[in-house]
């Protein structure tokens, strides 16, 4: 059971949709207890082998969605680095596997695939995302049309720092978010309205 789906659960919050921007593989996926029991979601990839496994897991669960596009700002035709277990977008300066892994692209890593706005599927019930798509995370949520209870970024990871982690914290505070936890490689944000117990509040640094 993952973290994210235990403390939600924990603070008794209900949640009946949720969605995924950069999955992977099903059992990888951030979301996948949140399926497990019933939820609705909603699952962006646009890696094509990655999406005939996810369409095969997730073939008999009605409830699931799933869509084969980048998220981005803009939408059209974008390319895509493909390496070990990093898919990112071309022409972006940080990414863990360039930072971390010290990665250079080459031609035979790159493919391309339709980049969609968020706000193309968006219909405003979200109530849990998770954008997980190495680098450009702040380019996903800058045309979210809901404002789910629960977010979680993926912002940092040994030396890697996001790239736009300033422009997703004022997104996050004009928005009345606040950061509540941080994994290895996530920070996770909730709605200031939401009552945490004194263990959730203990601070950390972004």
């Amino acid at each position: 059971m993952k973290k994210l789906f235990k403390k939600v659960s924990r603070l008794g919050l209900r949640i009946d949709h949720a969605a995924e921007i950069g999955v992977w593989h099903p059992a990888s996926s951030n979301i996948i207890d949140f399926i497990a029991k019933g939820c609705k979601a909603d699952l962006f990839e646009a890696d094509p082998e990655i999406i005939n496994e996810l369409t095969t897991y997730f073939k008999d669960n009605p409830r699931v969605r799933i869509f084969p596009y980048a998220i981005y700002n803009t939408p059209g035709r974008i390319g895509l680095y493909r390496f070990r277990a990093s898919t990112f977008i071309q022409n972006l300066e940080k990414s863990p596997a360039l930072i971390n892994d010290k990665y250079k692209p080459t031609e035979k890593d790159l493919f391309y695939v339709e980049a969609r706005l968020m706000s193309d599927f968006d219909d405003g019930t979200i109530d849990l995302l998770s954008i997980d798509t190495e680098g450009s995370e702040w380019q996903a949520l800058q045309t979210l049309k809901s404002r789910p209870v629960v977010i979680s970024i993926e912002t940092h990871g040994r030396k890697y720092r996001n790239p736009f982690r300033q422009q997703i914290l004022i997104w996050m505070k004009s928005n009345g978010y606040n950061k509540w936890y941080r994994t290895e490689s996530d920070t996770v944000f909730i709605k200031k309205d939401i009552k945490l117990g004194f263990l959730d509040k203990l601070p950390f640094a972004f």
